[in-house]
């Protein structure tokens, strides 16, 4: 493409936006919060996620804001969401090299994947997104080549329909797929879950891989999570779909799922170590990291 017709960064006005206004482009707030965590980490001597665009992103958006509220579960949240993307960059890398050489971010947002991991050869990521917030990303990524064989952006709301548009894209349903909903799914209602992973699961090839964070309904009314849930209130978020007991619902849509104990994995500890005297039991399983394979 001619230098003359790049795409521009976008520009960024003097100071952040301000107070309760929405965020620029169609991002969500938890997409430019996970991108201020990410930006932060880089600043770490050894950091878990290495992302060099986060900051780009934060400056381009004029966002400075970060989650509602001063509760524990707030100041716990950047080092979450930093732990959060480190164990899905794993789970997404171990299934590449079985054999998953197709990738698809579902909710893409600022989702730099594509271009941050050492990919094995020949791994295809597509990222389904709206335009606004792909065209938002691609022009602060500014032409970046991708680290994966190759990239494709799906340009379609990832709450809708998009099978047509992800085959449109070269996605063959042929070949096992590895899926992620990061984060998208629990902002969604019910009725549009299944309708996602009814396509997900419609779309998967044997050997195929998903990996979703799901909500622990038994925990939402809990001390730790309720004041977090209501001062999310007041920015029009939500966790509509909450599961109480995830392996199971997964195993009815086709899955074998799983349920990461977090406190096994080394880095989850070190990271969180801080934070164990606010976490009861029911605070520690708020969320599920949860990853599966298709039933064969």
């Amino acid at each position: 493409m001619p230098e003359t017709t790049r795409p521009q960064t976008p520009s960024a006005p003097g100071g952040t936006l301000p107070d309760g206004t929405a965020p620029p482009y169609g991002l969500s707030r938890v997409a430019l919060w996970t991108a201020a965590a990410h930006a932060a980490e880089c600043g770490r001597d050894a950091p878990y996620v290495l992302d060099p665009w986060a900051a780009d992103f934060l400056h381009a958006a004029r966002f400075g804001d970060g989650p509602p509220g001063d509760g524990p579960l707030q100041r716990l949240l950047p080092d979450w969401a930093v732990v959060r993307t480190r164990f899905f960059d794993e789970h997404l890398l171990t299934a590449s090299r079985s054999g998953c050489r197709q990738v698809v971010l579902l909710g893409a947002g600022l989702d730099t994947r594509a271009f941050r991991l050492r990919w094995p050869t020949g791994v295809h990521v597509f990222e389904v997104e709206s335009p606004a917030v792909l065209d938002f990303k691609d022009r602060v990524l500014d032409w970046h080549p991708p680290t994966c064989g190759r990239r494709s952006t799906v340009a379609v709301d990832p709450a809708g329909r998009w099978a047509e548009d992800l085959l449109a894209a070269g996605f063959d349903p042929r070949r096992p797929t590895a899926w992620l909903g990061e984060t998208i799914l629990y902002h969604l209602e019910p009725g549009t879950v299944e309708s996602i992973v009814g396509t997900m699961t419609e779309l998967s090839a044997p050997g195929s891989t998903f990996g979703a964070e799901c909500v622990n309904s038994e925990s939402a009314s809990s001390s730790f999570v309720a004041p977090f849930l209501e001062a999310l209130s007041a920015t029009g978020i939500a966790w509509r779909w909450q599961l109480a007991d995830p392996e199971a619902w997964w195993a009815g849509h086709g899955w074998e799922a799983r349920v990461a104990d977090l406190f096994t994995l080394p880095y989850v500890v070190q990271r969180l170590s801080p934070y164990l005297p606010l976490l009861t039991e029911a605070a520690a399983r708020c969320v599920f990291l949860t990853t599966g394979t298709l039933k064969k």
